[in-house]
């Protein structure tokens, strides 16, 4: 069945008046205990949960067009089948025409697996176009993907695109094409460039045999990856998928965008509406989702950056999380907080931007407005000066951990916070 999404999500129906009350109302002067205390999981019913196992986050901003295929590579959180592909044109302002579509088993680079390829359909049509501010959900396709392993997702774009929707920094590898349709094509010889972005190609969700739920953890560049190795899928959002694959499975979904902010617009587009607005679509919209890990407001802090214009207070960001914990509880969501990492020699530090990031981490440790807390900063902060990362696990930028840093973070999450 071809299903057409719009901003507001069918499923989120139930959320939208308690996010509009949220949004033009004052928080509460004093914390407040969880408003949804967390149900138990439902056991993996026979023959698996529509779970999601990929989807970054999307923006405007990427480039244009015109008779070309994009091969873009999708990594699995989860094992599954009968997956389901999705396109945006969310950010986009003019329709969005899908030629055709194809997914694959990955050989190496934009080469398939002989053999694999499986055309994909919407509404058992090949050709799809996708209105302003709209997604595309395909018909299950029947082919069976592994966790921590890839396919190649295909789309060819037959007409000039515009005001593209896209996430920029995808720490991965996409084709492109020279002029013409080759999403069948199992070779890559007619692949001819390549970039590290993904374009309208928004979710990937399967049915799991074994997965419980999904996680989604939302945040920011350390989030989405920045400074990690093209291709080698050491994001802490990628650690977590690994060491939940070996003990109690969960879809992991990566909703991290560059530069983005809790409470304001990015002048840069292309890095994203605020966390408050995005949040319903990018965390709560996804299929399966059980629980959300929160690691956001550097950017708003390092840019001191409030509301309206105005600079940053502690009691800003606090309204921010309080804003994102009521969506979540409204949603049926846990909602764990993570605290903000050190940052001392990155040009964001500063003594009062150090004593915002100081009071933005002892109210998500101590309000009890998160259902759980992950010390995301003890994990990786230097001992003998907590205000920096500890060398070993500084990408070199003293705001971004390396790969060490990200699996640091990884395993400061205790599994028992999610559900199961």
């Amino acid at each position: 069945m071809f299903l057409v999404k719009t901003r507001t999500l069918p499923v989120l129906a139930a959320v939208t008046a308690v996010v509009a009350a949220l949004l033009g109302a004052a928080p509460p002067a004093a914390p407040t205990a969880p408003t949804a205390p967390a149900a138990p999981a439902d056991p993996p019913r026979p023959g698996g949960a529509r779970l999601a196992a990929w989807s970054p986050s999307m923006t405007i901003g990427g480039p244009n067009f015109d008779d070309r295929t994009i091969r873009m590579v999708v990594h699995s959180s989860i094992n599954g089948h009968s997956l389901r592909i999705h396109l945006s044109n969310l950010r986009g302002t003019t329709p969005l025409t899908i030629g055709s579509t194809s997914v694959a088993v990955q050989a190496d680079r934009a080469t398939a697996v002989p053999h694999t390829e499986h055309a994909v359909t919407f509404g058992h049509r090949t050709s799809v176009t996708i209105a302003p501010g709209a997604e595309a959900v395909s018909d299950p396709v029947p082919m069976t993907v592994t966790a921590d392993r890839n396919i190649l997702a295909s789309i060819y774009l037959p007409n000039a695109t515009s005001s593209a929707t896209w996430h920029s920094d995808a720490f991965d590898t996409t084709y492109l094409s020279a002029a013409g349709d080759h999403t069948a094509e199992a070779g890559d010889g007619n692949y001819t460039a390549s970039t590290t972005s993904w374009y309208y190609l928004s979710g990937l969700d399967v049915v799991s045999p074994d997965a419980r739920g999904v996680v989604v953890a939302f945040g920011d560049s350390i989030t989405d990856g920045y400074n990690t190795p093209t291709g080698t899928y050491q994001r802490w959002p990628d650690d977590l998928a690994r060491r939940l694959a070996a003990t109690k499975a969960m879809g992991v979904v990566d909703a991290g965008i560059g530069g983005n902010r809790v409470l304001t617009d990015v002048p840069n587009i292309w890095q994203g509406v605020s966390a408050t607005k995005r949040f319903a679509h990018d965390a709560l919209g996804q299929p399966g989702v059980r629980d959300v890990i929160l690691m956001e407001g550097i950017n708003d802090i390092g840019n001191n950056a409030g509301p309206g214009g105005g600079p940053l207070t502690a009691q800003d960001l606090i309204d921010g999380y309080r804003n994102l914990i009521g969506q979540a509880h409204a949603a049926g969501v846990r909602i764990i907080g993570a605290t903000l990492l050190p940052d001392k020699g990155n040009g964001y530090y500063s003594d009062s931007a150090e004593a915002l990031r100081q009071a933005a981490n002892t109210w998500i440790r101590t309000s009890g407005a998160f259902d759980g807390v992950v010390d995301f900063e003890k994990a990786v902060a230097d001992p003998s000066d907590p205000s920096a990362l500890a060398p070993r696990f500084d990408s070199g930028d003293h705001l971004h951990p390396n790969a060490a840093g990200m699996q640091a973070l990884s395993d400061a999450i205790d599994l028992d916070l999610l559900h199961q």
